[in-house]
């Protein structure tokens, strides 16, 4: 997964700040058996071509690596590499990329997969096309976002006053994730772009973790990382955030996150 950049030119998930790599760890925990599940369903096989768009930190093009074998490579990029530098090998290339204004990296896929990634891009429907131009005929695009909108609470069941603090600030991180560029019901449309995009045999589903281990880390990694913009923009106090980050460190809130959308299609 990558952060990317918003439309004020800032970043409101730095990839540079030091709990991005405890976020990163996290998502790959809640969400690698989802993309996985769907790449093995499409077929990855020794031998292909994969493009991972937004690698973050790493997990998912390694993940391909072991599939497509020595005779096959991945491709990772990244705006910010830093976490998935040290990845690189034989079978894996790691380059720093827009997906939204760089061409596509040379030579056609197999499968292109973006993983939390078009939600943060403004110019999604360029990078939507760079994506589809770099398949080549027959190849698979699995695009995975979330879809904040759908299911915007935090603490699903709100009971007290502990879990409606924690639907207040998810609120204003989505607040922040707007005025950022993001859009915050994009994983819904994703069956009808790929479709617009010309691919054949969409198909989608989602997936809505409710509570587990990593989602706490991911909170918490999540709201120190953008406490400052919280607080500057007068969407929280300090001492609304501490409250929260010790509610979160009981492990007794029951969190969630908004569902992924997987959606995927074939390029004929």
């Amino acid at each position: 997964m990558a952060e990317h950049e918003g439309s004020d030119g800032g970043y409101l998930l730095d990839n540079r700040q030091s709990e991005a790599g405890t976020r990163f760890e996290a998502l790959a925990e809640i969400f690698d058996p989802v993309t996985f599940r769907h790449v093995d369903r499409l077929g990855l096989r020794p031998g292909m071509r994969c493009w991972e768009v937004g690698a973050g930190g790493g997990s998912v093009p390694l993940g391909l690596a072991e599939r497509v074998g020595p005779t096959g490579t991945v491709v990772a990029t990244d705006l910010d590499v830093s976490w998935t530098a040290g990845i690189a090998s034989d079978r894996i290339e790691v380059l720093t990329h827009d997906v939204a204004s760089d061409p596509p990296p040379p030579g056609s896929f197999d499968l292109v997969h973006a993983r939390l990634v078009l939600v943060h891009v403004a110019d999604r429907a360029e990078a939507l096309r760079r994506m589809v131009q770099a398949l080549r005929p027959g190849g698979r695009l699995l695009l995975e976002d979330a879809d904040p909108q759908l299911q915007p609470l935090l603490c699903i069941d709100e009971f007290g006053p502990d879990q409606a603090l924690a639907n207040r600030l998810r609120t204003a991180f989505r607040t922040l994730m707007a005025g950022r560029g993001a859009d915050l019901a994009y994983g819904r449309t994703l069956p009808r772009v790929l479709r617009e995009a010309g691919l054949v045999d969409v198909e989608a589903d989602a997936y809505f973790p409710i509570t587990s281990p990593a989602l706490t880390v991911l909170e918490a990694a999540t709201v120190r990382q953008v406490r400052h913009l919280l607080v500057e923009q007068g969407l929280a106090t300090d001492e609304e955030i501490d409250r929260h980050l010790a509610n979160v460190a009981t492990g007794r809130l029951d969190l969630t996150i908004a569902p992924l959308v997987s959606a995927w299609g074939r390029k004929v």
